[in-house]
Protein backbone atom coordinates (compact mmCIF):
# COMPACT_ATOMS: atom_id res chain seq x y z
CA UNK A 1 0.00 0.00 0.00
CA UNK A 2 1.36 3.40 -0.91
CA UNK A 3 2.53 5.69 1.85
CA UNK A 4 1.74 9.27 0.90
CA UNK A 5 2.92 12.46 2.53
CA UNK A 6 -0.60 13.83 2.34
CA UNK A 7 -2.08 11.00 4.43
CA UNK A 8 0.83 10.16 6.71
CA UNK A 9 2.28 13.62 7.17
CA UNK A 10 5.67 11.93 7.50
CA UNK A 11 8.53 10.61 5.40
CA UNK A 12 9.65 7.93 7.80
CA UNK A 13 10.21 4.94 5.51
CA UNK A 14 12.71 3.83 2.90
CA UNK A 15 11.38 2.63 -0.44
CA UNK A 16 12.88 -0.71 -1.49
CA UNK A 17 11.43 -3.30 -3.88
CA UNK A 18 8.07 -1.56 -3.98
CA UNK A 19 7.71 -1.51 -0.19
CA UNK A 20 7.88 1.25 2.40
CA UNK A 21 10.05 -0.01 5.22
CA UNK A 22 12.00 1.19 8.24
CA UNK A 23 15.77 1.16 8.07
CA UNK A 24 17.53 -1.95 9.29
CA UNK A 25 18.79 0.00 12.31
CA UNK A 26 15.49 1.70 13.09
CA UNK A 27 17.37 4.97 13.52
CA UNK A 28 16.14 8.22 11.97
CA UNK A 29 17.49 11.59 10.82
CA UNK A 30 15.65 14.86 11.57
CA UNK A 31 15.05 17.20 8.62
CA UNK A 32 14.89 20.90 9.46
CA UNK A 33 13.52 23.91 7.65
CA UNK A 34 16.66 26.08 7.34
CA UNK A 35 14.60 29.28 7.48
CA UNK A 36 12.86 28.50 10.78
CA UNK A 37 15.16 25.81 12.20
CA UNK A 38 12.05 23.77 12.92
CA UNK A 39 11.90 20.05 12.19
CA UNK A 40 9.31 19.22 9.56
CA UNK A 41 10.20 15.60 8.82
CA UNK A 42 12.07 12.58 10.09
CA UNK A 43 13.61 10.11 7.66
CA UNK A 44 15.27 6.72 8.11
CA UNK A 45 19.01 6.52 8.70
CA UNK A 46 19.72 3.83 6.14
CA UNK A 47 22.41 1.22 6.66
CA UNK A 48 24.73 -0.80 4.46
CA UNK A 49 22.20 -3.62 4.77
CA UNK A 50 19.51 -1.33 3.34
CA UNK A 51 21.75 -0.34 0.44
CA UNK A 52 22.44 -3.99 -0.34
CA UNK A 53 18.70 -4.74 -0.31
CA UNK A 54 17.98 -1.84 -2.64
CA UNK A 55 20.62 -2.90 -5.17
CA UNK A 56 19.44 -6.52 -4.96
CA UNK A 57 15.88 -5.39 -5.74
CA UNK A 58 17.00 -3.18 -8.62
CA UNK A 59 19.10 -5.98 -10.09
CA UNK A 60 16.28 -8.50 -9.84
CA UNK A 61 13.81 -6.13 -11.52
CA UNK A 62 16.02 -4.89 -14.34
CA UNK A 63 15.70 -7.71 -16.88
CA UNK A 64 11.91 -7.63 -16.81
CA UNK A 65 11.86 -3.82 -16.94
CA UNK A 66 14.23 -3.78 -19.94
CA UNK A 67 12.15 -6.46 -21.64
CA UNK A 68 9.15 -4.13 -21.76
CA UNK A 69 8.75 -2.25 -25.00
CA UNK A 70 9.94 1.34 -24.93
CA UNK A 71 6.31 2.44 -25.31
CA UNK A 72 5.34 0.46 -22.20
CA UNK A 73 8.17 1.95 -20.15
CA UNK A 74 7.32 5.44 -21.33
CA UNK A 75 3.78 5.04 -20.07
CA UNK A 76 5.20 4.85 -16.55
CA UNK A 77 7.64 7.71 -17.14
CA UNK A 78 4.84 9.87 -18.50
CA UNK A 79 2.63 8.97 -15.55
CA UNK A 80 5.38 10.08 -13.16
CA UNK A 81 5.70 13.36 -15.03
CA UNK A 82 1.96 13.92 -14.91
CA UNK A 83 1.87 13.21 -11.17
CA UNK A 84 4.65 15.76 -10.58
CA UNK A 85 2.76 18.27 -12.70
CA UNK A 86 -0.42 17.66 -10.69
CA UNK A 87 1.51 18.37 -7.46
CA UNK A 88 3.50 21.31 -8.82
CA UNK A 89 2.65 23.81 -6.07
CA UNK A 90 2.97 21.25 -3.28
CA UNK A 91 6.43 20.22 -4.47
CA UNK A 92 7.59 23.82 -4.82
CA UNK A 93 6.50 24.36 -1.23
CA UNK A 94 8.48 21.30 -0.14
CA UNK A 95 11.59 22.65 -1.87
CA UNK A 96 11.14 25.98 -0.07
CA UNK A 97 10.77 24.32 3.30
CA UNK A 98 13.46 21.68 2.92
CA UNK A 99 16.20 23.40 0.89
CA UNK A 100 15.53 27.09 1.63
CA UNK A 101 14.64 27.76 -2.01
CA UNK A 102 12.91 31.07 -2.69
CA UNK A 103 9.68 30.40 -4.55
CA UNK A 104 11.06 31.61 -7.89
CA UNK A 105 13.86 29.07 -7.70
CA UNK A 106 11.57 26.38 -6.31
CA UNK A 107 8.98 26.67 -9.07
CA UNK A 108 11.76 26.85 -11.65
CA UNK A 109 13.28 23.64 -10.30
CA UNK A 110 9.96 21.81 -10.53
CA UNK A 111 9.65 23.07 -14.09
CA UNK A 112 13.06 21.84 -15.18
CA UNK A 113 12.43 18.49 -13.44
CA UNK A 114 9.27 18.14 -15.53
CA UNK A 115 11.44 18.90 -18.56
CA UNK A 116 13.77 16.07 -17.50
CA UNK A 117 10.85 13.67 -17.83
CA UNK A 118 9.79 15.31 -21.08
CA UNK A 119 13.26 14.82 -22.53
CA UNK A 120 13.28 11.20 -21.40
CA UNK A 121 10.05 10.69 -23.33
CA UNK A 122 11.47 12.13 -26.53
CA UNK A 123 15.11 11.07 -26.64
CA UNK A 124 15.92 7.53 -27.64
CA UNK A 125 18.89 5.68 -29.11
CA UNK A 126 19.02 5.61 -32.85
CA UNK A 127 17.59 2.50 -34.45
CA UNK A 128 19.70 -0.54 -35.13
CA UNK A 129 22.67 0.43 -37.30
CA UNK A 130 23.47 -2.20 -39.94
CA UNK A 131 26.77 -1.99 -41.82
CA UNK A 132 28.50 -4.19 -44.38
CA UNK A 133 31.73 -5.87 -43.39
CA UNK A 134 34.83 -4.38 -45.00
CA UNK A 135 36.67 -7.71 -44.94
CA UNK A 136 34.19 -10.59 -45.32
CA UNK A 137 31.60 -10.93 -48.05
CA UNK A 138 28.03 -11.65 -47.02
CA UNK A 139 28.54 -10.38 -43.45
CA UNK A 140 26.49 -7.64 -41.75
CA UNK A 141 27.35 -5.77 -38.59
CA UNK A 142 24.37 -4.89 -36.39
CA UNK A 143 25.12 -2.21 -33.78
CA UNK A 144 22.48 -1.78 -31.09
CA UNK A 145 22.32 0.00 -27.75
CA UNK A 146 21.26 -1.78 -24.59
CA UNK A 147 20.59 -0.41 -21.09
CA UNK A 148 23.58 -0.56 -18.78
CA UNK A 149 21.49 -2.27 -16.09
CA UNK A 150 21.36 -0.74 -12.62
CA UNK A 151 22.16 2.94 -12.09
CA UNK A 152 23.14 4.39 -8.71
CA UNK A 153 22.21 8.05 -8.20
CA UNK A 154 23.76 10.16 -5.45
CA UNK A 155 22.15 13.60 -5.54
CA UNK A 156 23.02 16.86 -3.73
CA UNK A 157 21.02 19.26 -1.56
CA UNK A 158 21.04 22.45 -3.65
CA UNK A 159 18.78 21.36 -6.54
CA UNK A 160 17.70 18.03 -5.06
CA UNK A 161 14.70 17.28 -7.25
CA UNK A 162 16.22 18.22 -10.61
CA UNK A 163 19.64 16.72 -9.96
CA UNK A 164 17.93 13.41 -9.25
CA UNK A 165 15.38 13.46 -12.07
CA UNK A 166 17.92 14.36 -14.76
CA UNK A 167 19.47 10.91 -14.24
CA UNK A 168 16.44 8.98 -13.01
CA UNK A 169 13.99 9.85 -15.80
CA UNK A 170 16.23 8.91 -18.77
CA UNK A 171 17.58 5.88 -16.89
CA UNK A 172 14.06 4.49 -16.57
CA UNK A 173 13.11 5.35 -20.14
CA UNK A 174 16.18 3.56 -21.47
CA UNK A 175 15.47 0.35 -19.55
CA UNK A 176 17.58 0.74 -16.43
CA UNK A 177 16.54 0.42 -12.80
CA UNK A 178 17.77 2.83 -10.13
CA UNK A 179 18.87 3.17 -6.54
CA UNK A 180 18.77 6.76 -5.26
CA UNK A 181 20.71 8.04 -2.28
CA UNK A 182 19.61 11.68 -1.69
CA UNK A 183 21.53 14.22 0.39
CA UNK A 184 20.76 14.04 4.11
CA UNK A 185 19.79 17.74 4.10
CA UNK A 186 17.15 17.16 1.40
CA UNK A 187 16.06 13.51 1.56
CA UNK A 188 12.43 14.26 0.73
CA UNK A 189 12.66 16.29 -2.47
CA UNK A 190 15.84 14.50 -3.50
CA UNK A 191 14.44 11.00 -3.20
CA UNK A 192 11.45 9.99 -1.09
CA UNK A 193 9.08 12.25 -3.01
CA UNK A 194 10.06 10.53 -6.26
CA UNK A 195 9.64 7.12 -4.64
CA UNK A 196 6.16 8.19 -3.59
CA UNK A 197 5.37 9.30 -7.15
CA UNK A 198 6.70 6.03 -8.61
CA UNK A 199 4.65 4.06 -6.10
CA UNK A 200 1.52 6.10 -6.76
CA UNK A 201 1.60 5.50 -10.53
CA UNK A 202 2.40 1.79 -10.21
CA UNK A 203 6.00 1.58 -11.40
CA UNK A 204 6.90 -2.12 -11.02
CA UNK A 205 8.54 -3.23 -7.78
CA UNK A 206 12.29 -2.81 -7.64
CA UNK A 207 12.56 -0.39 -10.57
CA UNK A 208 12.87 2.68 -8.31
CA UNK A 209 14.50 2.35 -4.89
CA UNK A 210 15.38 5.13 -2.42
CA UNK A 211 17.64 4.79 0.60
CA UNK A 212 18.10 7.83 2.83
CA UNK A 213 20.98 8.18 5.25
CA UNK A 214 24.17 9.96 6.14
CA UNK A 215 26.83 9.87 3.45
CA UNK A 216 29.40 9.02 6.10
CA UNK A 217 27.45 5.84 6.90
CA UNK A 218 26.32 4.54 3.50
CA UNK A 219 27.94 6.72 0.82
CA UNK A 220 30.88 4.41 0.22
CA UNK A 221 28.61 1.40 -0.09
CA UNK A 222 26.29 3.15 -2.54
CA UNK A 223 29.29 4.15 -4.69
CA UNK A 224 31.29 0.98 -4.24
CA UNK A 225 28.60 -1.68 -4.52
CA UNK A 226 29.38 -4.26 -7.21
CA UNK A 227 25.89 -4.15 -8.78
CA UNK A 228 25.52 -0.74 -10.50
CA UNK A 229 27.04 -0.26 -13.93
CA UNK A 230 26.82 3.54 -13.74
CA UNK A 231 27.20 5.86 -10.75
CA UNK A 232 25.63 9.28 -11.24
CA UNK A 233 27.01 11.74 -8.69
CA UNK A 234 26.61 15.48 -8.31
CA UNK A 235 28.60 17.21 -5.59
CA UNK A 236 32.02 18.43 -4.59
CA UNK A 237 35.16 17.46 -6.44
CA UNK A 238 36.69 15.99 -3.29
CA UNK A 239 33.77 13.61 -2.74
CA UNK A 240 33.52 13.00 -6.48
CA UNK A 241 37.07 11.70 -6.58
CA UNK A 242 36.14 9.19 -3.88
CA UNK A 243 32.94 8.17 -5.69
CA UNK A 244 34.87 7.74 -8.94
CA UNK A 245 37.49 5.64 -7.18
CA UNK A 246 34.90 3.34 -5.63
CA UNK A 247 33.00 3.01 -8.91
CA UNK A 248 36.21 2.31 -10.82
CA UNK A 249 37.14 -0.53 -8.51
CA UNK A 250 34.00 -2.30 -9.73
CA UNK A 251 34.48 -1.16 -13.35
CA UNK A 252 31.32 0.95 -13.11
CA UNK A 253 31.13 4.09 -15.20
CA UNK A 254 31.24 7.28 -13.07
CA UNK A 255 29.06 10.12 -14.37
CA UNK A 256 30.34 13.01 -12.27
CA UNK A 257 29.21 16.63 -12.20
CA UNK A 258 31.54 18.18 -9.68
CA UNK A 259 32.67 21.53 -8.33
CA UNK A 260 33.05 24.79 -10.17
CA UNK A 261 34.74 28.15 -9.83
CA UNK A 262 32.78 30.02 -12.45
CA UNK A 263 34.38 33.13 -13.99
CA UNK A 264 32.23 35.95 -15.38
CA UNK A 265 34.29 38.02 -17.81
CA UNK A 266 33.08 41.60 -18.37
CA UNK A 267 34.92 43.29 -21.24
CA UNK A 268 35.58 46.98 -21.86
CA UNK A 269 32.80 47.08 -24.46
CA UNK A 270 30.13 45.44 -22.30
CA UNK A 271 26.82 47.06 -21.43
CA UNK A 272 27.69 47.48 -17.75
CA UNK A 273 24.14 47.81 -16.50
CA UNK A 274 23.08 44.64 -18.29
CA UNK A 275 26.23 42.80 -17.24
CA UNK A 276 25.79 43.72 -13.58
CA UNK A 277 22.15 42.62 -13.61
CA UNK A 278 23.18 39.28 -15.09
CA UNK A 279 26.11 39.07 -12.68
CA UNK A 280 23.79 39.52 -9.70
CA UNK A 281 21.56 36.69 -10.89
CA UNK A 282 24.63 34.54 -11.45
CA UNK A 283 25.99 35.12 -7.95
CA UNK A 284 22.88 35.34 -5.81
CA UNK A 285 20.37 32.84 -7.23
CA UNK A 286 19.56 30.31 -4.48
CA UNK A 287 21.95 32.17 -2.19
CA UNK A 288 24.84 31.30 -4.50
CA UNK A 289 24.44 27.61 -3.69
CA UNK A 290 24.65 26.53 -7.31
CA UNK A 291 27.52 24.64 -8.92
CA UNK A 292 27.27 26.82 -12.04
CA UNK A 293 26.99 30.14 -10.19
CA UNK A 294 29.47 32.99 -10.68
CA UNK A 295 32.35 32.51 -8.27
CA UNK A 296 34.53 35.32 -9.69
CA UNK A 297 33.61 38.54 -11.54
CA UNK A 298 36.57 39.29 -13.82
CA UNK A 299 36.06 42.88 -14.99
CA UNK A 300 38.03 45.19 -17.30
CA UNK A 301 39.49 48.07 -15.29
CA UNK A 302 37.85 50.72 -17.50
CA UNK A 303 34.37 49.64 -16.38
CA UNK A 304 35.31 48.10 -13.04
CA UNK A 305 34.17 50.83 -10.67
CA UNK A 306 30.80 51.23 -12.35
CA UNK A 307 30.28 47.48 -12.45
CA UNK A 308 31.03 47.07 -8.73
CA UNK A 309 28.72 49.97 -7.87
CA UNK A 310 25.84 48.46 -9.82
CA UNK A 311 26.50 44.97 -8.46
CA UNK A 312 26.29 46.38 -4.94
CA UNK A 313 22.97 48.04 -5.79
CA UNK A 314 21.56 44.73 -7.00
CA UNK A 315 22.82 42.91 -3.91
CA UNK A 316 21.26 45.45 -1.56
CA UNK A 317 17.93 45.39 -3.41
CA UNK A 318 17.27 41.72 -2.71
CA UNK A 319 14.49 40.85 -0.26
CA UNK A 320 15.87 38.39 2.29
CA UNK A 321 13.45 36.28 4.30
CA UNK A 322 11.07 33.35 4.48
CA UNK A 323 11.45 31.46 1.19
CA UNK A 324 7.80 30.41 1.21
CA UNK A 325 6.82 34.08 0.81
CA UNK A 326 6.46 34.86 -2.92
CA UNK A 327 7.97 38.31 -2.30
CA UNK A 328 11.24 36.83 -1.02
CA UNK A 329 14.22 36.86 -3.39
CA UNK A 330 16.78 35.34 -1.10
CA UNK A 331 16.45 32.56 1.48
CA UNK A 332 18.71 30.88 4.00
CA UNK A 333 21.94 28.94 3.66
CA UNK A 334 21.29 25.22 3.98
CA UNK A 335 23.09 24.59 7.28
CA UNK A 336 25.48 25.97 9.89
CA UNK A 337 28.58 24.33 8.45
CA UNK A 338 28.01 25.97 5.09
CA UNK A 339 27.29 29.34 6.72
CA UNK A 340 30.43 29.21 8.85
CA UNK A 341 32.56 28.40 5.81
CA UNK A 342 31.17 31.47 4.04
CA UNK A 343 31.90 33.73 7.00
CA UNK A 344 35.46 32.44 7.07
CA UNK A 345 35.90 33.00 3.33
CA UNK A 346 34.81 36.62 3.70
CA UNK A 347 36.98 37.30 6.76
CA UNK A 348 40.04 35.71 5.16
CA UNK A 349 39.49 37.58 1.89
CA UNK A 350 39.32 40.95 3.66
CA UNK A 351 42.46 40.08 5.59
CA UNK A 352 44.11 39.23 2.27
CA UNK A 353 43.37 42.69 0.87
CA UNK A 354 39.83 42.67 -0.56
CA UNK A 355 37.35 45.40 0.40
CA UNK A 356 33.93 44.48 1.77
CA UNK A 357 31.50 46.64 -0.23
CA UNK A 358 28.29 45.18 1.19
CA UNK A 359 27.08 42.16 3.13
CA UNK A 360 29.37 39.73 4.89
CA UNK A 361 27.17 39.29 7.97
CA UNK A 362 24.48 36.78 8.86
CA UNK A 363 21.52 36.19 11.15
CA UNK A 364 21.00 32.52 11.93
CA UNK A 365 21.23 30.91 8.45
CA UNK A 366 20.44 34.08 6.51
CA UNK A 367 23.77 35.18 5.03
CA UNK A 368 23.72 38.63 3.46
CA UNK A 369 24.41 39.04 -0.28
CA UNK A 370 28.08 40.05 -0.31
CA UNK A 371 30.29 41.97 -2.76
CA UNK A 372 34.07 42.15 -2.42
CA UNK A 373 36.08 44.65 -4.48
CA UNK A 374 39.83 44.79 -5.04
CA UNK A 375 39.86 41.01 -5.24
CA UNK A 376 42.53 38.85 -6.81
CA UNK A 377 42.44 35.26 -7.97
CA UNK A 378 44.34 34.27 -4.83
CA UNK A 379 41.96 35.46 -2.10
CA UNK A 380 39.99 32.80 -0.22
CA UNK A 381 36.63 33.66 -1.77
CA UNK A 382 38.05 33.47 -5.30
CA UNK A 383 40.47 30.54 -5.34
CA UNK A 384 37.93 28.29 -3.60
CA UNK A 385 34.47 27.27 -4.68
CA UNK A 386 32.71 29.20 -1.93
CA UNK A 387 29.21 27.98 -2.86
CA UNK A 388 27.42 30.95 -1.38
CA UNK A 389 26.27 34.54 -2.01
CA UNK A 390 29.74 36.07 -2.28
CA UNK A 391 30.75 38.06 -5.37
CA UNK A 392 34.50 38.83 -5.55
CA UNK A 393 35.21 41.38 -8.32
CA UNK A 394 38.68 41.12 -9.86
CA UNK A 395 39.98 44.02 -12.01
CA UNK A 396 42.04 43.19 -15.11
CA UNK A 397 43.89 45.35 -17.63
CA UNK A 398 42.98 43.44 -20.78
CA UNK A 399 40.78 40.71 -22.15
CA UNK A 400 43.83 38.47 -22.54
CA UNK A 401 44.45 38.86 -18.81
CA UNK A 402 40.77 38.17 -18.16
CA UNK A 403 40.98 34.85 -20.01
CA UNK A 404 44.16 33.94 -18.14
CA UNK A 405 42.49 34.73 -14.80
CA UNK A 406 39.36 32.83 -15.80
CA UNK A 407 41.38 29.71 -16.64
CA UNK A 408 43.63 29.90 -13.58
CA UNK A 409 41.70 27.26 -11.62
CA UNK A 410 41.51 23.49 -11.45
CA UNK A 411 37.81 23.71 -12.29
CA UNK A 412 36.09 24.07 -15.65
CA UNK A 413 32.34 23.80 -15.27
CA UNK A 414 30.53 26.97 -16.36
CA UNK A 415 31.44 30.54 -17.31
CA UNK A 416 30.03 33.75 -18.76
CA UNK A 417 31.32 36.49 -21.08
CA UNK A 418 29.85 39.94 -21.66
CA UNK A 419 30.90 41.91 -24.76
CA UNK A 420 29.16 44.39 -27.04
CA UNK A 421 30.25 42.42 -30.11
CA UNK A 422 28.78 38.93 -29.80
CA UNK A 423 31.25 37.50 -32.32
CA UNK A 424 34.10 38.77 -30.18
CA UNK A 425 32.35 37.40 -27.12
CA UNK A 426 32.21 34.04 -28.85
CA UNK A 427 35.95 34.22 -29.58
CA UNK A 428 36.62 34.76 -25.88
CA UNK A 429 34.23 31.93 -24.99
CA UNK A 430 36.24 29.57 -27.19
CA UNK A 431 39.35 30.41 -25.15
CA UNK A 432 37.81 29.70 -21.75
CA UNK A 433 38.34 26.20 -20.35
CA UNK A 434 34.83 25.27 -19.30
CA UNK A 435 32.26 22.74 -20.39
CA UNK A 436 29.63 25.48 -20.71
CA UNK A 437 30.21 29.15 -21.60
CA UNK A 438 27.41 31.70 -22.03
CA UNK A 439 27.87 34.92 -24.00
CA UNK A 440 25.95 37.98 -22.82
CA UNK A 441 24.05 36.06 -20.15
CA UNK A 442 24.59 34.65 -16.68
CA UNK A 443 25.82 31.04 -16.41
CA UNK A 444 22.92 29.55 -14.45
CA UNK A 445 21.56 27.80 -17.50
CA UNK A 446 20.32 24.28 -18.11
CA UNK A 447 18.64 23.25 -21.35
CA UNK A 448 17.31 19.78 -22.20
CA UNK A 449 18.79 20.01 -25.73
CA UNK A 450 22.34 21.00 -24.71
CA UNK A 451 25.08 18.93 -23.03
CA UNK A 452 25.55 19.73 -19.34
CA UNK A 453 28.91 18.97 -17.73
CA UNK A 454 32.42 20.19 -17.07
CA UNK A 455 36.09 19.95 -17.94
CA UNK A 456 39.16 19.41 -15.76
CA UNK A 457 38.29 18.78 -12.09
CA UNK A 458 34.63 19.64 -12.71
CA UNK A 459 33.69 16.14 -13.72
CA UNK A 460 33.24 13.41 -16.31
CA UNK A 461 30.41 12.81 -18.73
CA UNK A 462 27.42 14.87 -19.84
CA UNK A 463 23.74 15.05 -18.96
CA UNK A 464 20.70 16.01 -21.09
CA UNK A 465 19.37 15.12 -24.51
CA UNK A 466 21.18 12.56 -26.62
CA UNK A 467 24.35 12.97 -24.55
CA UNK A 468 22.88 11.14 -21.56
CA UNK A 469 22.33 8.12 -23.83
CA UNK A 470 26.10 7.60 -23.89
CA UNK A 471 26.09 7.41 -20.09
CA UNK A 472 23.09 5.11 -19.66
CA UNK A 473 23.40 2.63 -22.54
CA UNK A 474 26.13 0.41 -23.96
CA UNK A 475 26.73 -0.26 -27.66
CA UNK A 476 26.61 -3.89 -28.65
CA UNK A 477 28.02 -5.36 -31.90
CA UNK A 478 26.32 -8.40 -33.37
CA UNK A 479 27.72 -9.74 -36.63
CA UNK A 480 25.64 -11.91 -38.93
CA UNK A 481 27.24 -14.11 -41.59
CA UNK A 482 24.48 -14.37 -44.20
CA UNK A 483 26.14 -16.89 -46.54
CA UNK A 484 28.67 -19.69 -46.07
CA UNK A 485 32.27 -18.59 -46.08
CA UNK A 486 35.52 -20.40 -46.70
CA UNK A 487 37.34 -21.00 -43.39
CA UNK A 488 40.81 -21.47 -44.85
CA UNK A 489 43.11 -20.63 -41.95
CA UNK A 490 45.83 -19.71 -44.42
CA UNK A 491 43.81 -16.82 -45.88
Amino acid sequence: MAQTSETEGEWNRLYVDGEWRASASGDTIPVENPATREQFAEVPAGTVEDVDAAYEAADAAQDEWAALSRAERLEYVEAMRDELQERYEEIAGLLARESGSAMGKATGEVGISLADFGTALSVEPEGEDVRDSQFVSGKDHHIVREPVGVVGIISPWNYPLHLTTRALAPALALGNTVVVKPASDTPVTGGLLLAEVADEVGVPDGVVNVVTGHGSDIGDRVAGHPTPRVLSFTGSTAVGRSVGKHAGENLAMPALELGGNGPFVVTESADVEQAAAAGAVGSFTHQGQVCISINRHVVHESVYDEYVERLVEHAESLTVGDPTDPETDFGPIVNESQRDDLAEFVADSVEEGATLETGGDYDELFFEPTVLSGATNDIAAACNEHFGPIAPAIPVESDDEAVAVANDTEYGLSAGVFADDTEYGRELADRIDAGMVHVNDHPIQDEPNAPFGGMKASGLGRYNGEWIIDELTEPKWISVQNEPRDYDLLE
